[in-house]
């Protein structure tokens, strides 16, 4: 949201990486004072902070402020409507210019690889961008499956118990999460597929996805089967086997908070170059 020299920033989500994007935008705000960024929301799962009139939310202290705050969130479409009104209390002569901004050009370039990796991440233009403009890429992580990414974490949340392992796969293949035979994504060899891809980008001689050692996930006993319906039939009876694996499972954190928050506040900045 933005008025003239002015750009008002809702955070809904104050958890690790919102507080440290809260430290970054107070260090950002105090290093450019035009256009002066008004936090104007900031939530976290139980408790908010606003001013119903717009009034700027001090930046100082805010995690702070936040715990000892006595409300909480509003619902969804409160929240929505009450950002969305700052928007159009400001200046409503603008929209036509973001909705310009949200047009995609005429003549948009296309790429009949982008969608490979990433589904519709910016992962391959991104490594293409990187590697001619000379950088040097050391290393890819990533968990480069959706279906896997799903089974995970319906498998093994953060939070609370997750279903048996053959019945989080059915789900996943009720939902269109999976191909029609589950083992196509159990195998590991779509993975492997996409990591030849991003190797290739780079200039890693790969030949095949061969080259990439994966494990499999399917239980010895089922590769053999004639479908994937009879595979997701005796699935059930491996349930302890993945209950093992999953204990065994090493668990890491992430980037880490200030990572992830320079990722946030760089999105910010471009951001208000657009609207400002």
């Amino acid at each position: 949201m933005a008025t003239k020299n002015q750009v008002y920033i809702a955070v809904i989500g104050a958890g690790g990486v919102g507080k440290c994007f809260l430290s970054q935008l107070r260090s950002l705000a105090a290093r450019k004072p035009s256009p002066k960024l008004n936090l104007c929301y900031v939530s976290s799962s139980y408790k908010v902070l606003y001013n119903e009139d717009y009034t700027e939310v001090s930046m100082e202290g805010v995690a702070e402020s936040l715990a000892a705050s006595s409300k909480a969130p509003p619902a969804l479409s409160k929240v929505i409507d009450y950002l969305a009104g700052r928007s159009r209390q400001g200046d409503p002569g603008r929209q036509h210019q973001l909705a310009r901004c949200c047009r995609p050009p005429p003549r948009a370039q296309r790429s009949t690889t982008s969608r490979r990796v990433g589904a519709g991440l910016p992962v391959i233009s991104t490594l293409k961008d990187l590697v001619e403009t000379g950088d040097k890429v050391t290393k890819i992580e990533g968990v480069f499956s959706g279906t896997m990414s799903f089974l995970f974490n319906s498998f093994a949340p953060t939070s609370g118990q997750g279903g048996a392992w053959s019945e989080e796969v059915k789900k996943a293949k009720s939902l269109g999460y999976t191909e029609p035979d589950p083992r196509d994504d159990l195998n590991g060899l779509d993975v492997a597929r996409k990591l030849t891809i991003l190797a290739r980008l780079v200039g890693l001689p790969v030949e095949s996805p061969t080259a990439f050692p994966v494990q499999s996930l399917i239980p010895k006993e089922l590769e053999s089967c004639g479908s994937g319906d009879e595979f997701l039939e005796k699935l059930g009876a491996f349930d302890q086997q993945m209950e093992e694996t999953k204990a065994k499972a090493q668990k890491g954190a992430g980037a880490g908070g200030e990572v992830t928050a320079m990722g946030v506040t760089g999105d910010l900045l471009k951001v208000v170059a657009q609207i400002s």
